[in-house]
């Protein structure tokens, strides 16, 4: 899997992009574990994407969902068993 960052937002500590292969959206947050920093991938449709990427605070709930790991079947790469914690 290739995914293209195409909107950053240091504030707010997430990213926006499309999985070159698939075609998919996605917003990322970083995370770390013991020994690691990574990124965990959660797929939104084109209109979150478009309305994230406009206006980042729009993405304030869904942030909080990922981070509360509340909206885990979205995620496009599923945890390891050593899963991080948002960084």
């Amino acid at each position: 899997m290739k995914f293209n960052d195409m909107f950053v937002s240091r504030e707010l500590r997430f990213s926006l992009g499309v999985e070159e292969a698939s075609g998919r959206y996605y917003l990322s947050i970083p995370v770390a574990n013991r020994m690691v920093d990574y990124e965990e991938y959660y797929e939104i449709d084109r209109a979150a994407f478009e309305r994230y990427r406009a206006d980042p605070e729009a993405a304030s709930g869904f942030l909080e969902r990922c981070r509360g790991r509340e909206a885990d079947e979205l995620l496009i790469l599923k945890p390891g068993r050593d899963r991080g914690v948002p960084a």
